[in-house]
């Protein structure tokens, strides 16, 4: 909420795509899935209203697939779209994220989750691998 979010839902209750479609009453034009795991992507394309899009922005590892209902999909007309880095173009985009990041209107800081050293690279992964952590910082001194 402090991002600027208007409603949040917690991951571990139950039912995610029901109470989004009840708090939404409809569904959400866009679903962004960012973790490359096919549970999440199922739900984020039942989140969706009729004409909604799916960002697929996490990595699933090589070789693994996702499967859903196409039936939802084609009566729905719901949209499935891959991004790769935002899909931006990086010589006008990132000085535009700069800037916002410069005035305050892009809150990075509040999203990082701890910042270590090189010498805890280690631990780091690990830490991100069990779901520990989300975004954390190397900081080089």
């Amino acid at each position: 909420r402090k991002l600027g979010a208007t409603a949040t839902i917690l991951a571990r209750e139950d039912d995610i795509p029901t109470r989004v479609q009840e708090l939404t009453k409809g569904g959400v034009d866009y679903a962004f899935e960012c973790i490359g795991n096919d549970a999440t992507i199922r739900e984020a394309i039942m989140m969706l209203r009729p004409g909604g899009t799916c960002f697929l922005i996490g990595l699933m590892p090589v070789g693994k697939d996702f499967s859903f209902g196409g039936f939802d999909l084609v009566l729905g007309s719901k949209k499935i779209a891959g991004s790769l880095m935002g899909s931006n173009q990086f010589r006008l985009d990132i000085p535009r994220l700069a800037n916002f990041y410069l005035s305050g209107e892009l809150k990075l800081d509040e999203m990082i989750s701890s910042r270590v050293s090189l010498a805890d690279i280690n631990d780091t992964f690990e830490q991100l691998e069990q779901g520990a952590i989300a975004r954390n910082v190397i900081v080089f001194d």
